[in-house]
């Protein structure tokens, strides 16, 4: 038993005195920057970014350690009103995470007022006990002094949430929100080893690079019909070989998406394999192919099969 718990130690190992730990839901509307934000925090890149809203559709945990904590973010969907089945799940999974986890970051766009989807999710949040920090990002964009912006949200909120201003994108602001996370944190233990930044598996980061190409590229095209599996993946020391399955819900949109002469498959393969190199050892062959799921979205057993399924805890 001692030779288990000492290579238990060996990967995770023993907080130091005074270290505090917990898990953070990054909580808000749609394109507020969450993902973005979250990549900032902890230096590298473990979830996908698009202008398209709605990009993030499983609860994406990052992992950031430092001297002193270790904070587990839980980037969640953007919360919105569902259209179909899939965005129903997606949002009562991001509203879940809410009661689980140690403080929720409700994020929002201070570059403009508050709207009807912030006051939505302010009064989510005004029923839980969770302890809240509200993010004002996107600081860079905000004209003027923006204090008539700012006060727009003070107006929907509790008077016992903290406030940051930040930009996730020049950094400003930044380091003052990651200590106000720390300090609302408890003492406690390193969940996972020091030098991992995210719990999720290599496939569906794979994934997920592969979906972020086809949303910068095909923007309003093909907006959220898209779903990419990971149909095999061989390593070796020198090559990665990724097979990935594209489904999307209309012959149309397969159209559109492996473009004149298979040119815009080819411009979504070059750009994903650019992603998946600085994250991958040695060379990355892949090969797309793409194959018409219609209504996919309105599918439980079709979601469950993508990997899209109502978090039970």
């Amino acid at each position: 038993m001692s030779n288990v718990n000492d290579l238990v130690s060996s990967i995770i190992p023993i907080a130091p005195e005074n270290f505090k730990s917990g898990f953070i839901a990054i909580i808000g509307r749609p394109n507020v920057g969450k993902s973005t934000l979250m990549n900032q925090l902890i230096g590298q890149k473990v979830a996908i970014t698009s202008p398209v809203a709605q990009t993030t559709r499983n609860r994406l945990q990052g992992i950031l350690t430092t001297d002193e904590a270790q904070i587990i973010f839980v980037d969640t969907p953007g919360i919105h009103k569902p259209h179909h089945e899939l965005g129903r799940v997606l949002v009562q999974n991001a509203v879940s995470a809410i009661n689980n986890v140690d403080v929720v970051l409700f994020v929002v766009d201070c570059a403009q007022k508050a709207g009807g989807g912030d006051r939505y999710i302010a009064d989510l949040l005004q029923n839980s006990n969770t302890p809240v920090i509200l993010g004002l990002n996107k600081a860079d964009l905000q004209k003027g002094n923006g204090e008539e912006i700012d006060a727009s949200y003070r107006e929907i909120c509790r008077d016992n949430w903290q406030q940051v201003k930040f930009s996730a994108v020049n950094g400003f602001g930044l380091e003052e929100l990651q200590q106000k996370l720390i300090t609302n944190l408890d003492f406690g233990p390193y969940y996972y080893p020091p030098d991992l930044v995210t719990d999720q598996p290599e496939r569906f980061i794979m994934g997920e690079l592969i979906r972020e190409q086809i949303l910068l590229l095909t923007r309003e095209e093909i907006p959220h019909s898209v779903a990419v599996t990971i149909e095999k993946m061989v390593e070796t020391p020198k090559l990665t070989k990724i097979y990935a399955a594209i489904s999307v819900e209309r012959k149309s949109q397969k159209g559109i998406i492996i473009g004149d002469k298979g040119s815009m498959l080819k411009e979504i393969g070059s750009a994903s394999r650019q992603q998946m190199q600085k994250i991958l050892t040695g060379k990355v062959y892949l090969e797309l192919f793409v194959k018409v799921e219609p209504k996919w979205r309105q599918s439980r057993l079709r979601l469950a099969e993508f990997g899209y399924q109502v978090d039970k805890n």
